[in-house]
């Protein structure tokens, strides 16, 4: 197992990039030398072509974006389509040997794409990455109704593929009022989860706030504390 963490989540849109960016914003706000890493984006248009999640990335730990993408594609699609409309090659060879290229003292971490069962390339899932890649897991999920079954189809998922899960994100993506589900789905993960996966509510974030690496680092230090050091090790 290697120095750093992979990061994914339920589904698309529950919040992998405001995570991985708190993390690695911590994890930079501590002096820790940390390289982020989004191997594979889709989804670009709105953005003039450039990678938004892997940029974001790139601010928190000061570091240039070529560092952080392997492949940005245009279209917001699973990248295994969204590369065939593009007509761009898709292998995780380019993937391996950027995840190879970062010392070993340095700490990475890794944001999938969509949820982690979905095809990074033909043949390979995000939830087979841990493994192939030697990083431990961190499961991003959305506060919301639903949230219990998904999680523990992610974490059950990854865990059958020997996966190391280190703890779930319960992310708030809504600024109303909680309703009931919202109020009761962290003690009932608490209660559903395997032993040993623990969970932590990541609070809500106006959109600016998700742009600025110091109030990225300030609400993982509320969600997480200091145990950012301790998952990346």
């Amino acid at each position: 197992m290697r120095r750093g963490l992979l990061v994914t989540g339920t589904d698309t849109e529950v919040g992998k990039t405001v995570v991985t960016a708190s993390v690695v914003a911590a994890l930079h706000a501590r002096r820790v030398t940390v390289q982020p890493l989004k191997p594979v984006e889709s989804g670009t248009d709105d953005f003039g072509g450039t990678p938004h999640d892997a940029s974001l990335l790139a601010r928190c730990a000061h570091v240039a974006l070529s560092t952080t993408n392997v492949l940005a594609l245009p279209e917001p699609l699973a990248p295994t389509v969204a590369a065939e409309r593009a007509g761009v090659p898709l292998t995780i060879e380019p993937m391996d040997a950027a995840i190879a290229a970062v010392p070993d003292e340095t700490t990475l971490v890794v944001e999938g794409v969509g949820g982690a069962l979905v095809e990074v390339v033909r043949g390979v899932m995000v939830a087979d990455l841990p493994v192939r890649w030697g990083l431990p897991v961190l499961v991003v999920a959305a506060n919301r109704l639903g949230v219990l079954s998904h999680t523990l189809l992610t974490v059950e998922a990854l865990q059958s593929r020997g996966a190391d899960v280190r703890a779930v994100v319960l992310n708030t993506v809504s600024s109303e009022p909680p309703s009931i589900a919202q109020q009761t789905n962290e003690v009932e993960l608490r209660h559903l989860l395997p032993e040993g996966v623990p969970v932590h509510t990541f609070p809500w974030l106006p959109a600016q706030e998700r742009e600025e690496p110091s109030s990225l680092a300030r609400a993982a230090d509320v969600a997480f504390g200091d145990r950012v050091l301790a998952w990346t090790q």
